[in-house]
């Protein structure tokens, strides 16, 4: 059964609420105890300095003395008096406020029983032989029943309150948790049933459900985000590759006559496939986040000017020109390789699709929390409607599509800026079009 509570919120807090009432039964029991003690021997106090008062009379008088300030006590007796009795040797009274209902015996009694009148009452008694007889002073315990009551009450409302507001807040707590689980589980229910698009409410509290709701929404995100990217790679795969299927199907028809040439066209269009699947396998892995496991500490400062200095002849040899204008002392957490491969990537897509005299800069900066590191040209650019889609799979530019190419790789470059925690995304101005890796510091 206490298992059983443990599993729910509102057993936590029945379980809470039950632990507190327990201490407040402990403290309420020592608070008891103490004050009890404390009170019985402000009653033995007061008993003993009345008996000493006492005794000096015997000194001076003998047992008629005290009998004598017994008798004026009495005479002045009120609400907070003492009791006495006074006996000799045979026990017979001979001055009396009370009659004992208990043996008197010499020193403390807690519970002294005694007789007033027609009234009985229990008192804190100390009993003092002397040479005549022996002396009885009485504290009435009546005041300290009547505040050990008083505290028993107290402490037993307490433990009443501290159990009621438990379980109200377990009740209240039980109600709120369920009210926010069950929107919770209705956005999973509906996108069970196929409604890709709910998203688990949010009440701006920054509370901890509030933080969970933002978490499974950032994941909500991430899972919509791979199905579209699924539901593209589909339809680009079977968009895309059709040609150069039905060109690969061409070549080994014209194989079968006997065409030799049409074999080795048939190769390359094999290759040319081959290729393909590649760079979609890698998009894919590093999408996956596969290769999280290699990042470690990379200086992308000399990166960026190996790179630069790897190409610089290519540039040259195309009629184009590349200057570098790279922040040093760069350094971030990531795949050397993977990194190589997206600035090679945007090295080959410039000398690709970009006419002869175009002039490069590849450039990296701090901006903010991140690094920039873009690589722009003077180049005629792209059309504004192809820029929205250009880092998609298969994504060409309208003046692309006479040049070699698949259009993955910048498919590539968004995956492994991605992969990094970062992004890319196109850079224009009036006088440059390029591409902006940001990567967090």
């Amino acid at each position: 059964m206490l298992t059983r509570l443990w599993r729910s919120t509102f057993g936590i807090v029945v379980l809470v609420a039950l632990a507190f009432s327990i201490a407040t039964l402990a403290i309420g029991a020592v608070a008891y105890e103490v004050t009890h003690e404390a009170l019985e021997e402000q009653l033995d106090h007061r008993v003993a300095v009345e008996t000493r008062a006492l005794m000096a009379e015997v000194r001076e008088g003998g047992l008629a003395g005290v009998a004598d300030a017994i008798r004026l006590r009495e005479d002045a007796r009120n609400e907070a008096s003492l009791d006495y009795l006074l006996v000799d040797r045979a026990g017979r009274p001979v001055a009396a406020t009370i009659t004992s209902l208990t043996p008197v015996e010499p020193g403390y009694q807690e519970h002294f029983g005694f007789r007033r009148g027609n009234n009985t009452g229990v008192g804190q008694a100390l009993a003092t032989p002397l040479s005549g007889g022996m002396l009885v002073v009485v504290a009435d315990r009546r005041d300290l029943t009547a505040i050990d009551r008083t505290l028993a009450a107290l402490f037993a409302t307490a433990l009443a309150a501290m159990l009621a507001l438990g379980i109200g807040a377990a009740v209240l707590v039980g109600w709120l948790t369920r009210r926010r689980l069950s929107r919770i589980d209705a956005t999973a229910q509906a996108i069970i049933a196929g409604d890709l698009t709910q998203r688990v409410p949010r009440d701006g509290s920054d509370s901890e459900f509030d933080r969970l709701a933002a978490t499974l929404n950032r994941m909500l995100d991430r899972i919509a985000a791979l199905m579209d990217n699924l539901r593209q790679v589909s339809t680009d795969v079977a968009h895309d590759l059709r040609t150069p299927l039905t060109r690969l199907c061409n070549q080994l028809d014209r194989a079968a006559t006997g065409d030799k040439d049409a074999i080795k066209a048939a190769r390359r269009q094999a290759d040319d496939l081959l290729e393909i699947f590649a760079a979609l396998l890698r998009i894919a892995e590093v999408e996956g986040l596969a290769e999280r496991r290699a990042l470690g500490a990379v200086d992308l400062s000399a990166l960026l000017e190996d790179m630069a200095e790897t190409y610089r002849p290519d540039f040259e040899a195309a009629g184009h020109t590349l200057t570098i204008d790279v922040m040093p002392g760069l350094h971030i957490e990531g795949d050397r390789r993977l990194l190589a491969q997206a600035l090679s990537n945007l090295l080959e897509n410039t000398l690709r699709h970009t006419p002869a005299g175009t002039a490069a800069k590849l450039s990296a900066k701090v901006s903010h929390d991140a690094i920039e590191v873009t690589l722009e040209d003077n180049g005629p650019g792209v059309p504004p409607a192809d820029a929205k889609r250009l880092f998609q799979r298969f994504a060409r530019a309208e003046a692309s599509r006479t040049t070699d190419g698949h259009g993955l790789g910048l498919a590539l470059v968004r995956a492994i800026a991605v992969g990094h925690g970062g992004d890319a995304l196109l850079s224009r101005s009036e006088r440059a079009f390029g591409v902006t890796i940001r990567l967090p510091k």
